[in-house]
Parts: C-alpha cells; sequence; structure tokens
C-alpha cells in the first residue's frame, strides 16, 4: 500500500469515501480521495462477496491508514453507518458493552471497527457525513470508484466477511 505524506506547513488532509455492494451481500468496493495541498491521491479496491456497511468502513480506514505521520483529517463519508458511529458515541458504547450492541447482539463487523479505532489513533479526525448523489465531485469520484473496483474481474475475498 502506498502512502501519503502531508506537506511540513500543513497537516490538515482532507479524506472523502464511499463504498459500493452489487447485491448485499454481493461483490463490492471501496474508493478514497486524499486531498492536501495541491496533493491528491486515489485509492480503491474490490472484493468478492462482501456487504456496503463493510466497504463504507473499510474506504474510510484505508484512508487514514495511507498517512504517515499523525495529520489533522477531515473526513467526509455517505455513510451513516460510519459517520454516527463515530460522533454518536455508538463505538464507545460497543466497546464498553464488549463490542455489543444495545440489544446485546454481537457488533457486526467487528474486525473493521477495531482496525478504524487503531487507524485514527494517532489522528484528530473531525467525521463529516455528505449526502451521497448530490453533486459533490470527491464524493461522487470514490462512488465511481468504489462502483469500478467492485465490478473487476478475480477479486479476492474479504477475510473479514463472515456471511
Amino acid at each position: 500500500m502506498t502512502t501519503m505524506v502531508p506537506s511540513e506547513t500543513s497537516r490538515r488532509v482532507t479524506i472523502y469515501s464511499d463504498g459500493a455492494c452489487s447485491g448485499n451481500p454481493g461483490p463490492g468496493g471501496y474508493g478514497t480521495v486524499l486531498l492536501f495541498g495541491r496533493h491528491r491521491k486515489e485509492i480503491s479496491a474490490g472484493f468478492r462477496r462482501t456487504t456496503n456497511n463493510r466497504m463504507e468502513l473499510l474506504g474510510a480506514i484505508v484512508g487514514i491508514e495511507a498517512l504517515t505521520m499523525p495529520c489533522e483529517v477531515v473526513l467526509f463519508s455517505d455513510s451513516k453507518y460510519v459517520v454516527d458511529a463515530m460522533t454518536k458515541g455508538w463505538i464507545t458504547g460497543w466497546q464498553k458493552k464488549g463490542w455489543r450492541t444495545a440489544s446485546k447482539q454481537p457488533v457486526k463487523n467487528q474486525d473493521l471497527w477495531q482496525r478504524l479505532l487503531r487507524a485514527i489513533s494517532d489522528h484528530e479526525v473531525e467525521w463529516r457525513w455528505v449526502k451521497g448523489h448530490s453533486g459533490d465531485p470527491e464524493n461522487d469520484r470514490c462512488d465511481e470508484l468504489a462502483v469500478l473496483a467492485s465490478s473487476g474481474a478475480d477479486l479476492p475475498e474479504d477475510e473479514g466477511f463472515d456471511g
């Protein structure tokens, strides 16, 4: 995986991420765009069988994991699942309950939530929801990347998907 190094004068990075899935579960992919200064990086990948929520999460994770030093990150996602979990304290509650929901069921995608927590540990992340398919050029580009990645040939397995 390639990494990005923000400019020395500013460690503020903007990340857009999106996930796509044809069927749920089905073939899926994520698309991520990282922006800092005049630099831009696009990352995407697809999987043979996964879910939309897993791809939404993975898009955010991969974007943050691409950073090589602590940064101030503004992360845009059209996934209420991802943004609300991080801004409304859901993830904190899940952790306190031993990765159980309010109804005492195991939290879905726990592997990715834990990976996300590790990824953000060195960064200050501001989570922002953006309405999908509303004309935001970067969100639209992430969607294009995710859909294209999900339609690739010989897609690998999503090792964490258990459905």
